[in-house]
């Protein structure tokens, strides 16, 4: 296991270094952690180094003791590509994690090489949305919250046939720190990055599973059209974390992306 001490916040990551010259860093979606993209990062090793981390309060990084914003997201991924001394990298956010990467972009894009923002907008749902996850997690805790989030996690067809892959990301949802997840929700439920995402220069790719109830298609391309250098695509058959349920697709769409 990797660690990186940000001002006393532990941050854990995998850095796999392929000894190429183009990395991909990969940021994780609300309630998980970097195994989610394990499957994807396999088919995308011929093409670059990978660096993946959890974000405070989810897997095994800490939560730390103030309230979170996606800027303080951001300054650590930033924070451990100066460590590795990686100076650009394909970035790859999903959800949360695809917010974070629009931040990223807008106010650091010489650290961008290229972006892929997977099943995220530049605002997700309401306030009244989060505030009562959050009420939910304070009163009840946040196993109360997973059954409900498997079904937008994954299409009826893959909870069906893969039930025990399903058990697996319960738990990794309810490994998170429930100060963590709300961290989370906070930062989600605070950021409106409309303006900012407008501005982007950098070529992006905006990829959406098909049966995405969170960010739905139709609202995914629209965030595509809002970004002069963009590409939208949608991976069929998936619902909110397509790296999951078809990361062939995913990784597929991503390699033609960077090599155009």
């Amino acid at each position: 296991m990797q660690y990186f001490l940000k001002e006393g916040l532990r941050v854990h990551y995998k850095w796999i270094d392929n000894k190429k010259t183009r990395t991909f860093l990969f940021i994780n979606s609300l309630g998980t952690d970097f195994r989610i993209w394990s499957d994807t990062v396999d088919k995308l090793r011929q093409h670059g180094n990978i660096l993946l981390f959890d974000k405070r309060g989810h897997g095994l990084s800490d939560t730390g003791t103030h309230r979170t914003t996606l800027n303080d997201y951001m300054d650590d991924a930033l924070a451990l590509m100066d460590h590795l001394s990686i100076q650009k990298a394909v970035v790859v956010g999903l959800s949360i994690g695809g917010m974070i990467a629009q931040v990223m972009v807008g106010l650091h894009p010489e650290r961008i090489d290229r972006l892929v923002l997977c099943d995220t907008l530049p605002k997700i749902a309401d306030p009244a949305f989060w505030n009562g996850r959050i009420e939910q997690i304070e009163t009840k805790g946040l196993a109360s919250l997973t059954e409900g989030i498997m079904t937008r996690w994954f299409s009826e067809s893959f909870r069906n046939k893969f039930p025990e892959r399903i058990l697996f990301y319960r738990k990794m949802m309810e490994m998170c720190t429930s100060q963590g997840y709300i961290n989370a929700c906070m930062a989600i439920r605070d950021a409106d990055l409309t303006l900012t995402t407008k501005k982007i220069k950098s070529k992006t790719l905006c990829l959406v599973g098909s049966e995405d109830l969170s960010t739905t298609p139709a609202q995914v391309k629209e965030l595509s059209s809002f970004i002069e250098k963009s590409a939208f695509v949608q991976v069929e058959g998936s619902a909110h974390l397509p790296c999951v349920d078809n990361p062939g697709a995913v990784s597929s769409f991503i390699i033609d992306f960077v090599n155009k």
